[in-house]
C-alpha cells in the first residue's frame, strides 16, 4: 500500500457533495444560441477564424491559438455564425471579451474526424494537435496542456487528480464513476508521452464508488489509485503531490522539476477523445446545484448561456445568486448572460439558507489561526496588512503569489476578514505596475532606438556632404 505524506493546514467545510452526485450525467438540449467565448484558457485568446452568416460544422476550429500560451476554441456544434463581437463572458467583473455567437441548426453535423496516430509522431507534432484541439486543464486552472505535457521526458511520477476536494462540486467524481475507461486509457497516453515511471490517481476517500471504478478500470496494471483524506484543498497541485510523493514544490520550480507533474481526471479523457477519436474539447461536465429542483451534472455544450442551463435545472424563485465554480475559489456571477467556458466546473444557485449573509468584518486580532490553516504555510494576516496598506512590495517579500487563493484562511478567521479579496486586490495591482513598467520600458527602448537612429541619419549626412569639399573630406573654412 502507498505511504501518504501530510500537507500544512487544511479545513475541513460542510460537503454538500450528496445533493448532486446521486444521478447520472444528463444532457442538456440545445439553446437557441451558443455564446462561445475566444478566451477560454490561460493565456493569449484564440483569433477568430469565422465571421457573421459563415456555416460550421460539429467541431470545426472558430478560433486559432495566438502564440505559444493559448489554445484554439471550436464551434460546440452545427449552425451559422450570427456574430463575432464583445459579450459579457463568466467573469465577476461583469465584462465582455470577443466570443462568437451561433445559432445552432438542430442536424449536429460534425467535420471529419479521425484517430492521431499519435505513438508514432514526433513530439512536437503531438504537442501542436492537441493545442489546435483546444484541450486545456478542466481542473479549474484551465493551462493549455500540450505545455504540461512539452515540460518534460522523463517523468518520476505523474500524478492524476480526483479528489475534488471543494464542497457542492461532483463532476469529476460522476465522471470517475461512468467513464473510467476512457480516463485510464488517457492516462496511459500522457504516461507514454511523458516516460513516467509510476502513476498514483488520488481520490478523496468520501467518492468510495469513483474509488472503486477506476480501480477496476486500473486492474492489472501498476497505476496506483489511493484514497485520501477527504481535507480541504487536497485537491490543489502543490497539496496533492505532497500527499502522494512528500515532494514539496517551491515557489517558482516546476514540479517537472522535481520529476512530477500533475494532470485532472477531466483532463486526461478530454486528451484522450482528443487523441483517439480526433474528437475537439467542446463540452464538459458541470455541477449545476444550491436552490435548484433538479440538482445534479450535466454534459453541456460549451457556450450554452448558464442561463439555459440555470433554467434546466430548475432554479427557484428564492435564488439570491449564483456562483461560478466552488463556494471557496469561485465567485459571484454579475448575470447568467455569458456562455459556459472550460473552467465552468460548477453553478451554484444561492439562497438565504444556503448562503446566509456574512457577518460584518471586525479587526484583526492577530489570533493566527488563519496561518494554522493555510496549506502554503504563508502567514495571511501580514500580506492582509500590507495589502491593505498598500505595501505591496511587502507583500511579496511575504510570498504572495504562492497564495492558491482556496480561503481556507477567511473561512476560519474569527474576525470574518475577506482576506482571499485583499490579496486578489495586491496581486493585481502588482500585475497592473508590472504591465505599466512594461509598457514604460518599451517606450523608453523606441524612444532611445529613434534618437540613435536620427544620430545616425545626421552623421551620414555630414559624410556626404564632406565629400563634396576636399580630398580626406575636409570641409572649407567658413567666411567669416
Amino acid at each position: 500500500m502507498s505511504h501518504l505524506y501530510s500537507f500544512h493546514g487544511g479545513i475541513h467545510p460542510p460537503e454538500h457533495k450528496a445533493e448532486s452526485n446521486g444521478a447520472r450525467i444528463a444532457t442538456v438540449p440545445l439553446p437557441p444560441q451558443l455564446v462561445v467565448p475566444l478566451s477560454q484558457h490561460i493565456g493569449n485568446g484564440a483569433k477568430p477564424l469565422v465571421a457573421p452568416g459563415d456555416l460550421v460544422r460539429k467541431g470545426q476550429m472558430i478560433g486559432s491559438a495566438d502564440g505559444r500560451v493559448s489554445a484554439a476554441v471550436h464551434a460546440p456544434t452545427s449552425g451559422r455564425v450570427l456574430t463575432v463581437a464583445p459579450r459579457v463572458i463568466a467573469h465577476p467583473s461583469g465584462l465582455s471579451e470577443p466570443c462568437v455567437v451561433i445559432e445552432p441548426d438542430g442536424e449536429e453535423r460534425w467535420v471529419e474526424r479521425s484517430p492521431f496516430d499519435w505513438r508514432n509522431a514526433d513530439g512536437s507534432v503531438v504537442m501542436d494537435y492537441l493545442r489546435d484541439m483546444g484541450v486545456v486543464g478542466l481542473g479549474g486552472a484551465v493551462f493549455p496542456s500540450h505545455l504540461k505535457l512539452g515540460g518534460a521526458r522523463a517523468l518520476d511520477t505523474l500524478v492524476i487528480n480526483g479528489a475534488e476536494c471543494e464542497p457542492y462540486i461532483t463532476c469529476d467524481d460522476r465522471l470517475m464513476r461512468e467513464r473510467a475507461d476512457e480516463i485510464v486509457t488517457g492516462i496511459r497516453i500522457v504516461r507514454t508521452l511523458m516516460n513516467a515511471q509510476r502513476v498514483k490517481v488520488g481520490i478523496e476517500d468520501n467518492k468510495p464508488e469513483a474509488i472503486e471504478a477506476m480501480q477496476l478500470a486500473c486492474g492489472g496494471s501498476d497505476i496506483e489509485v489511493i484514497a485520501v483524506p477527504t481535507l480541504y484543498p487536497s485537491g490543489g497541485a502543490k497539496q496533492l503531490t505532497r500527499l502522494l510523493t512528500g515532494r514539496e514544490v517551491p515557489a517558482g520550480v516546476r514540479a517537472t522539476d522535481l520529476g512530477v507533474q500533475c494532470f485532472n481526471v477531466g483532463t486526461v479523457q478530454a486528451l484522450y477523445r482528443a487523441l483517439e477519436h480526433g474528437e475537439p474539447l467542446i463540452s464538459r461536465i458541470v455541477t449545476l446545484t444550491g436552490a435548484v429542483a433538479q440538482p445534479g451534472n450535466v454534459e453541456a455544450l460549451l457556450g450554452t448561456p448558464l442561463s439555459h442551463l440555470m433554467a434546466f435545472a430548475g432554479a427557484g424563485p428564492e435564488v439570491a445568486g449564483y456562483v461560478y465554480g466552488g463556494p471557496m475559489m469561485g465567485f459571484v456571477l454579475p448575470s447568467l448572460d455569458a456562455g459556459l467556458s472550460k473552467s465552468g466546473n460548477c453553478i451554484i444557485a444561492r439562497s438565504p439558507e444556503l448562503f446566509p449573509t456574512a457577518p460584518p468584518e471586525m479587526p484583526c486580532i492577530r489570533c493566527g489561526t488563519c496561518a494554522e490553516a493555510c496549506p502554503a504555510q504563508l502567514q495571511p494576516m501580514d500580506l492582509y496588512w500590507f495589502a491593505r496598506a498598500r505595501q505591496f512590495g511587502r507583500t511579496q517579500e511575504r510570498h504572495l503569489f504562492d497564495c492558491i487563493e482556496c480561503g481556507a484562511c477567511a473561512y476560519v478567521c474569527p474576525s470574518n476578514i475577506r482576506l482571499v479579496d485583499y490579496f486578489r486586490y495586491a496581486k493585481s495591482e502588482i500585475w497592473a505596475a508590472e504591465k505599466s513598467r512594461d509598457a514604460a520600458t518599451v517606450a523608453r527602448r523606441r524612444h532611445e532606438a529613434r534618437q540613435a537612429r536620427q544620430d545616425r541619419e545626421k552623421r551620414e549626412r555630414a559624410e556626404r556632404l564632406a565629400d563634396h569639399y576636399l580630398p580626406g573630406g575636409r570641409a572649407p573654412a567658413q567666411p567669416g
